[in-house]
């Protein structure tokens, strides 16, 4: 009994790993490691010029990073920092997003409005789909079957089949789309519109528009509440949404798509990363140059972290 006690007492003491936020820092030429545990950066790797868009494989043994000035998207080993290769990814490469089977990358090329579709193991282009001007979010459906590519100067959300790899489908959104995700389910899109001030709400089934969200914060101009990165919660009910030059988050109801809340963060909130467990949210704050930790349960930001300058990308590392 007392081995047994003694073995349970050690077990319950061993200390577990929180995981970590990947913040991309564009004027740095770097990414800083957040460490979820203490809250504090605990590794800084350089990258190529201006870093932006990040995202993890799915055994989170690589990372690949939007070197947009460099025109190249970078995979480096995570653990060392190292950059182990480049991926072909046409230029100015801003956003992507890495399909369920955790090979086919599809990338937003802002210049050459194009998206690009990279293989990851061989390394080569397979397909380039013409999109509208200055492509930038990029969403992937949970069955694999639609990405989208969200087109800043076209207003528009373009469906594009990934068997065919080809459109089928735009929709009219409202001016500079930025971001665009998937619900958990697959039933809806959501796109934001940084300078429309809205997010519109699509049907994915048959690309209706099923509702359109507005934000007005007290004290704040309209024209600097502007929606750019957003995330939904592990149940899929609530999303916060960046807004950009206001300095806050909204909190909407996915379900009425009714806002509830704001939460005053850094200066010109883009994107947002929950830590693994879902209870904090972390975003990046380019002008201040920060990261804000927000409480979600309690909707309230309790921590800054001082990162590179202009930190836009966020990504959870387990």
């Amino acid at each position: 009994m007392k081995r047994l006690l003694l073995c349970t007492t050690m077990i319950l003491a061993s200390p577990v790993s929180a995981g970590e936020i990947w913040v991309t820092n564009e004027k740095d030429n770097t990414v800083s490691v957040i460490d979820v545990d203490t809250l504090s950066v605990i590794q800084t790797y350089a990258t190529g010029e201006r870093p932006r868009g990040i995202t993890f494989s799915q055994d989170f043994s690589r990372v690949y990073i939007c070197a947009s000035d460099s025109d190249t998207v970078q995979v480096m080993d995570p653990d060392t920092g190292e950059i182990l290769h480049d991926l072909p990814s046409g230029e100015d490469p801003e956003q992507f997003v890495l399909h369920p089977n955790d090979r086919d990358l599809y990338i937003a090329n802002e210049d050459d409005a194009v998206t690009t579709v990279v293989d990851t193991e061989t390394h080569e282009v397979v397909a380039q789909i013409n999109v509208g001007i200055e492509p930038e979010g990029m969403a992937v459906s949970p069955d694999g079957k639609t990405v989208i590519t969200t087109s800043e100067t076209t207003n528009m959300a373009h469906w594009i089949d990934t068997e065919a790899r080809e459109i089928y489908a735009n929709t009219l959104v409202d001016a500079r789309p930025r971001h665009a995700e998937f619900t958990h389910d697959g039933n809806e899109l959501w796109v934001s519109s940084e300078i429309g001030g809205t997010v519109t709400v699509f049907d994915a089934a048959d690309q209706a528009q099923k509702a359109r969200i507005e934000f007005a914060i007290q004290g704040v101009h309209p024209d600097r509440v502007q929606p750019v990165g957003f995330e939904f919660t592990e149940d899929g009910k609530t999303v916060f949404v960046a807004l950009g030059p206001s300095n806050h988050v909204a909190v909407v109801n996915a379900e009425t798509y009714e806002v509830e809340d704001y939460v005053l963060v850094g200066r010109r909130v883009w994107h947002m990363a929950f830590s693994p467990d879902k209870s904090q949210l972390f975003t990046t704050n380019g002008v201040s140059g920060d990261v804000t930790v927000i409480d979600v349960a309690n909707r309230e930001a309790i921590k800054t972290i001082k990162v590179g300058r202009f930190p836009w990308g966020a990504a959870t590392r387990p």
